[in-house]
């Protein structure tokens, strides 16, 4: 297998993240540069469909993007540790905060750093608007996590799972704009302490 990254975009990041985790190291990396269109060649595109990074070669040929996607398919290869869920409610229940952590965390974050951050700019046509209007939404749904932290260690269940990294990352993507965590979500800090600590944390990127 191959697996086509990049150091700096958060996505390629969640399976490094998960690899790490999981101590995978038996697939080639492949390293792109997005500032230099490495994904975006008509080689890439007919192999993989879209300029996606990350993107995952099977040795069938088989391509597979999407970083979650990714994830599944190298859970259902290396099952321990388990970090989608070991029965059909704790499976639930981390789907549910994953798609919780992308939507209302993750991905406005993601979506305010392409947009303010000035190196994004050669990426795509920024739009400051966008960018504060997906921020101030990103820490709004911050409370939630805080809310669900209260007393436990991790987002979904009695462990870190996919729903941590995915919320994590998306966070930590807000050192390029220099953004603090708000003083009043003691738990999510605490919790992101937590996650900064872990070997993991430094698959192929520093944080904050």
């Amino acid at each position: 297998m191959k697996l086509y990254d990049t150091p700096l975009a958060p996505n390629p990041r969640r399976v490094r993240w998960f690899m790490a985790e999981k101590g995978i190291e038996d697939i080639e990396v492949i390293t792109l540069s997005l500032m230099e269109g490495g994904h975006k060649t008509p080689d890439y595109i007919a192999k993989f469909g879209l300029a996606n990074v990350p993107a995952l070669e099977l040795d069938d040929g088989t391509a597979i993007t999407e970083s979650l996607a990714i994830c599944r398919y190298l859970e259902s290869l290396y099952p321990q540790p388990n970090l989608f869920g070991r029965d059909p409610k704790e499976t639930a229940v981390i789907e549910m905060w994953t798609r919780r952590s992308e939507m209302m965390v993750a991905t406005p974050f993601m979506l305010a750093v392409r947009h303010l951050h000035p190196a994004m700019g050669a990426l795509e046509k920024q739009e400051p608007v966008i960018g504060e209007h997906n921020k101030a939404g990103a820490l709004r749904a911050l409370k939630i996590l805080d809310r669900q932290l209260e007393g436990r260690d991790w987002i979904a269940a009695d462990r870190l799972t996919i729903a941590d990294i995915v919320a994590f990352i998306g966070i930590d993507f807000t050192r390029m704009l220099k953004l603090a965590l708000p003083e009043d979500l003691a738990n999510v800090i605490r919790w992101h302490q937590a996650m900064r600590e872990r070997p993991a944390a430094k698959a192929g990127m520093p944080t904050r």
